[in-house]
């Protein structure tokens, strides 16, 4: 019998969805006509922009909604506003055209990259000492111009040491054309394996991050249980994957890891309870649990995550503009320059500033007084981290002493 209360939850959703869209109706079309000025005190970050979208003739959109039949390459430099006149983690559309470059997001310049051997001459160029390269594949609902903003933002405010390549795929960005959308995903699985194997196959590149936000999640996963199937095993270089707000079916999201194998990178995990675009997801998608909204500290997902060694980051107290609870990987502060200062650079977020290890490390300091406080913390602190290496070392620590992490809390917290 269906369930009564789903057409509230969806029209509430999708009532939500609307309003966001609405907000993006002001937005002039056209901002990828590049302007040339890069005045002083304006940032410039430069973008290796791979799609299968089909071309557009409307000036400064490029590429439409639509299904291209190749893979296309352009470089792309976006100017952002000087600090002091944005908030870190915001994209500012401009209002009007041509862009004012100290208030706004401004294009630069674009360039077209008409082969292989120019990507790869790219990526050569780009290339930080850390010799890391960051892919981005944006999620549902999203315009070409969309996601090449969003991404420099990212990689602007994360401050990442990564050379930055994005893989946008054909997303018609109306929140009616959720089948299309995911049935581009499908179509643009080869092309992005093509992508990520040109990086692999750059003798210049040294370890590659992929970054995945919604449904961009499972095109990121589709691939690489397509290159695990094909070789045996996803290529080493390829040691990093976040997902992002996984719009992700959780039985399916399984199935994949196995097809991926033991041998593969380190999962990176964002979830938010609160997020209101995968309930939307969740109900036309068979009311299965999606990836993104799990609470990880829960069975049976806290085992599964443990046993996978997959790190979690539970963002559902942390506070955004965002009115879906849909974008917190980019639009907080903290979050993206954890992205950019550890994730990236291959570091356990255990001991971060924000994260879990922290205040297990105080913990272990062994004093009462400590356990104390560090518990008031694990309450009210926004971004909570489960991380399967850390919890089974400090489980190992206490039980020593005959004490669990879960006989710690409920002592610490008098529960």
């Amino acid at each position: 019998m269906m369930n009564r209360e789903m057409p509230r939850v969806l029209r509430r959703v999708i009532f939500a969805g609307l309003l966001a869209l609405a907000g993006c109706a002001g937005r002039p079309e056209g901002v990828l006509v590049p302007s040339g000025e890069t005045p002083a005190g304006v940032s410039t970050v430069d973008l290796l922009v791979a799609t299968t979208r089909a071309p557009s003739q409307q000036p400064g959109v490029l590429f439409s909604g639509e299904r291209g039949s190749e893979l296309v390459m352009r470089d792309i430099k976006v100017s952002i506003p000087p600090d002091g006149k944005r908030k870190v983690g915001q994209v500012q559309w401009p209002e009007k055209l041509p862009a004012d470059p100290m208030k706004n997001f401004s294009t630069v310049s674009v360039t077209p990259i008409d082969s292989a051997q120019k990507g790869r001459a790219w990526l050569d160029g780009h290339l930080p000492k850390s010799r890391r390269v960051l892919v981005f594949v944006h999620g549902f609902n999203n315009r070409y111009e969309d996601a090449v903003y969003r991404f420099a933002q990212i990689v602007h405010d994360s401050k990442t040491d990564a050379a930055p390549v994005i893989f946008t795929w054909p997303s018609r960005a109306s929140i009616f054309d959720y089948s299309y959308d995911k049935e581009s995903t499908n179509y643009s699985r080869d092309a992005l394996e093509e992508l990520l194997r040109a990086a692999v196959d750059t003798p210049e590149v040294g370890e590659i991050t992929i970054m995945a936000h919604s449904m961009g999640t499972w095109l990121a996963v589709e691939t690489l249980r397509q290159m695990a199937i094909r070789d045996g095993r996803v290529p080493k270089k390829i040691q990093q994957v976040i997902l992002a707000s996984p719009d992700l079916d959780v039985d399916v999201f399984g199935q994949q890891l196995r097809a991926i194998g033991t041998d593969r990178p380190q999962f990176t995990l964002f979830v938010s309870r609160d997020d209101r675009a995968l309930t939307l997801s969740r109900r036309i998608s068979g009311n299965v649990d999606r990836l993104g909204q799990i609470d990880p500290s829960q069975e049976p997902y806290r085992s599964m995550l443990e046993k996978q060694g997959i790190i979690v980051l539970d963002l559902t107290a942390l506070k955004s503009g965002d009115s879906l609870n849909h974008g917190k990987f980019a639009e907080s502060p903290e979050v993206v320059r954890l992205i950019g200062n550890r994730l990236i650079a291959g570091q356990t977020v255990t001991d971060s500033e924000v994260g879990l290890g922290d205040r297990l490390g105080a913990v272990a300091l062994g004093t009462a007084q400590t356990v104390g406080s560090v518990a008031s913390i694990a309450v009210s602190t926004p971004i909570a981290v489960f991380d399967p290496v850390t919890r089974k070392n400090y489980n190992d620590h206490w039980l020593r002493f005959g004490q669990s992490v879960e006989d710690t809390a409920v002592t610490a917290t008098g529960q």
